[in-house]
Order: structure tokens, then C-alpha cells, then sequence
């Protein structure tokens, strides 16, 4: 054996052990050994699969190879393990038709240049089983379905994987300002693709990070909460220092050039992974309180404490009441009740609000049934708490909703205050404030539309 067989032998051996050696054997114009973002993520991909954490999300610009990297990953890993089951989900069936294909293909490629290292040269035991390869659903060798492509309107059934991995489910800005069709990705991930997760089993989510409330998002979020074991890779194409993340993919002279022509709140989800809705959306800041105004003796400044109800038109609605306390012409909120509970645990919830934070005045929205709802929370308040200090008026609100809602939005960032841990003590109700957006779809307006009603009644007061 001469030596350039050797060197040969010794790089397929190390293909077979490390990730990024692999990436580079199969493609080496492009996974080049001084790109350093691509060994790192290679690493990264390799570490989370020998290692003991359940998820890996991972943010890359376009145009970076996440895509191109995570297929060879299951190429690589179908190499190291035939048992696996790798299930992917694209945002729709072409997109992970092509992910499937370019698995398979690799796979299968036959050698027809002695020169070029082709995948049967690194895992020469590795092959589709003949007769079994069709593009969204095919096995190896001596295995039983192997690899399934699907999306949100495709089908799981039937399946089971060892490995699930989610490739880009949002196609554009749209979908990604559209809070129905974030609900939807989420319902399909949770309701259809975790339950083909076997036990042990593994997800990779690879996105763009659009949104706030994007799958990658409400991953992380609802992962960490469940004391899962999380890797979080977000690269950015422009770096903190002002270089580019490649330089040879995406130029600076280019990156600037994009954003001119797509405009900055996508080019930052795109390439900067700042969701859009943090771009785009209608409160930009709050104010907070550690404590409230109190004299000398310790006892609150507030000139009055009031109240203002939005009760829900619909059942997927929120009722959303807010009590807060005037000091200074400013509204320092000291209560939120944001909840679909029927109106029957409602009016007494809002009831004992008003009892507890003596208030003195509440209005309430008289819209589809705001009027009933305040009737009966005032016979509670009398009746049955003994709180005859609060007056409960109730209107009807005749007013464009988003037009207050947006008219209101600078005197709310400027004259409420709220609790320095309100994110805490109303969860609900902050995710609504902090994502509603100055344009597109939201999906409920019940929080801003409340917290527009206390902007009202103070400006009414004078405030």
C-alpha cells in the first residue's frame, strides 16, 4: 500500500469517527478547515449526539449550510448506527421531499470517479434497501423504515423515530406576523410530531428565527420548563465585533446590501436571528415600579384606585381587568386578572379584586355582555363581600379598537407603571403586552385593549 493510500485510509477512518471530517470528505469546497463556524457546529452536532442533552435548536443565517449540514448529519449517524429512525418535518411536503432525497441520494451515490470519496468508501455496510427507497419513506438494509418526510400537512402515522429533526417550518414574513399560523406549527409539533419521539429519543429544530413565538421559541421555553437537557446554537451573520460569520459566503458589502433591498426587521430575523416581532412590535419599552409611592408613615400616595374590565367577547377570548393606583397623574397597576375562566369564576375573581385593592371606581366595557357581567359583580361586591366603596359604572365602547389600541400606545409606554416582576405574576398577560404588534395578524388584542382602557380613563381623569 502506498502512501497516498495510507493518508486516504487514515482520512475515511476519521470520517467515520468525527462529523466535521465526514462533512468535509463529502464536501470539501465547502466545509473548508478554516471556516471555524463550520468545525464548531459540526462539533456541536457531533457532541449532542453522543451526549446525554434531549435537544438541540439551532439559528443559522441563509445560505450557511444548516441544512446542508443536517442532512449529512443523518447520513453520518445512519453510518454509525443503523437502528436509528429519523423522522423530519419541513413547512411543506416539497421542502422535506428535498430533505429526504438528499439523505437517500447520498446514500446511494454509486463511485464513478476513483478520485472522489463517495459515502460507501466511509460506511461501506450502509445501503438502501432495494425496493424500498421512495422519497419520503425509505429503510437501509436489514432495517424497517428508517427515514420519514413529512410537514404540518403531511402524516406521521404509523411511525416512529429515534431522531426528529424540524427543518424551517416558516416560509416568510407573513407566516411569521401570522400568530394563527404559529399556533398551528406548535399544535402539529406537540400533537403529532413528539408523539412519534421514542423514548430516549432525540430533536433538532433548525430555524430562522422569525418570531417570538416561533417553533424554535416556544421550544426552548416550553423545553427548559420542563427541566429537559437544552444546546442552543444561534449564530449571527454580522458579529458583535463587525466582522461577517463568513466572510467568503456573505460579504459585509453584501449583508449591507440585503438589508437595503428587505428591510432591517427581516434582514435581522434572517441573518441577525432577532425575531421580527421584536422589530415590529407596538410597545417598545415599560416602566416598572419596585415599590409604590408611599409618604413618611409608609402609607400609599395614590389619589384613587381604579378599575377598567374587558370582558371576552368569545370564548377564546381573555377577560383582561386591570386595578391600578393614580399617584401624580401616573397609573401604577397593582392587580391584573387575565383569564378564559368562565364568567362565573370571573365575577367573583374580579369581586374580591376590588375588595381586597379597595377600589374606589371600576369602568366596564358594556360590549356583549359586559353589562351583565358588571350588574352581577356588583351584587357580589354588596351582598356578599360588603364593599360598598367601589362604584361600578358601565359603557358602551363605540371606538375602532385598533385605532385606540395604536392612538394610546405612546401614553401607556410613558404613564404606567408596572411591577418590577409583572412578567412573573401575570405571565399571561405580559407575553400578551410585550408581542402584540403594530401590524399583522395578533391573535388576541384582549391585554392591549384593557391596558388602552386604563390610558382613557386616566387621560378623562386629566392624567
Amino acid at each position: 500500500m502506498d502512501k497516498k493510500q495510507i493518508v486516504l485510509g487514515a482520512k475515511i477512518e476519521l470520517a467515520r469517527r468525527e462529523f466535521f471530517s465526514f462533512c468535509h470528505l463529502m464536501a470539501p469546497n465547502f466545509y473548508k478547515k478554516d471556516r471555524k463556524y463550520l468545525v464548531d457546529l459540526c462539533n456541536d452536532f457531533q457532541n449532542f449526539y453522543k451526549s446525554d442533552d434531549e435537544v438541540l435548536v439551532l439559528n443559522l443565517p441563509p445560505r450557511h449550510g444548516k441544512s446542508r449540514t443536517a442532512s449529512l448529519f443523518v447520513e453520518w449517524v445512519f453510518g454509525k448506527n443503523q437502528d436509528e429512525k429519523v423522522m423530519t418535518g419541513s413547512y411543506n411536503e416539497t421542502l422535506s421531499t428535498s430533505f429526504s432525497k438528499a439523505v437517500r441520494n447520498g446514500i446511494s451515490e454509486e463511485k464513478a470517479d476513483k478520485s472522489r470519496i463517495v459515502y460507501s468508501d466511509i460506511f461501506p455496510d450502509v445501503s438502501i434497501k432495494k425496493g424500498d427507497g421512495a422519497m419520503n419513506l425509505w429503510s437501509l438494509d436489514g432495517g424497517y423504515n428508517n427515514y420519514l418526510a413529512t410537514s404540518p400537512t403531511g402524516t406521521a402515522t404509523g411511525f416512529g423515530c429515534s431522531l426528529m429533526m424540524i427543518d424551517d417550518l416558516i416560509k416568510n414574513a407573513e407566516e411569521a406576523n401570522n400568530e394563527n399560523t404559529l399556533e398551528k406549527h406548535w399544535d402539529w409539533f406537540t400533537n403529532t410530531m413528539l408523539s412519534r419521539l421514542e423514548e430516549g429519543g432525540k430533536i433538532i429544530i433548525i430555524m430562522t428565527r422569525w418570531a417570538t413565538g416561533d417553533l424554535a421559541g416556544r421550544a426552548l421555553e416550553h423545553f427548559i420548563e420542563e427541566g429537559k437537557k437544552i444546546k442552543h446554537i444561534s449564530m449571527k451573520a454580522l458579529q458583535d465585533d463587525g466582522t461577517m460569520l463568513c466572510n467568503e459566503i456573505l460579504s459585509l458589502r453584501s449583508y449591507k446590501s440585503k438589508i437595503r433591498a428587505m428591510g432591517e426587521d427581516i434582514a435581522s430575523a434572517n441573518y441577525q436571528q432577532i425575531p421580527i416581532d421584536l422589530k415590529g412590535k407596538l410597545y417598545e419599552i415599560f416602566k416598572t415600579y419596585t415599590e409604590i409611592p408611599k409618604n413618611e408613615h409608609g402609607e400609599p400616595l395614590f389619589t384613587e384606585i381604579l378599575s377598567y374590565t374587558d370582558t371576552a367577547d368569545e370564548g377564546a377570548d381573555y377577560l383582561c381587568n386591570i386595578i391600578w393606583g393614580v399617584y401624580n397623574h401616573e397609573a401604577y397597576i397593582l392587580d391584573v386578572i387575565y383569564t378564559k375562566n368562565p364568567m362565573a369564576v370571573t365575577e367573583k375573581a374580579v369581586a374580591e379584586a376590588f375588595t381586597k385593592h379597595k377600589v374606589n371606581r371600576s369602568r366596564v366595557e358594556g360590549n356583549n355582555g359586559g353589562s351583565g357581567f358588571a350588574r352581577a359583580v356588583e351584587k357580589i361586591i354588596k351582598q356578599e363581600l360588603k364593599n360598598f366603596r367601589t362604584i361600578i359604572k358601565w359603557f358602551h365602547q363605540s371606538k375602532n379598537k385598533n385605532a385606540r389600541i395604536l392612538s394610546h400606545s405612546t401614553w401607556i409606554m410613558e404613564h404606567i407603571y408596572f411591577p418590577i416582576n409583572w412578567r412573573d405574576k401575570w405571565p399571561d398577560y405580559y407575553k400578551a403586552m410585550t408581542t402584540y404588534q403594530r401590524e399583522g395578524d395578533n391573535k388576541h388584542d384582549d391585554a392591549p385593549d384593557a391596558t388602552t382602557g386604563v390610558a382613557e380613563t386616566m387621560i378623562m381623569l386629566g392624567g
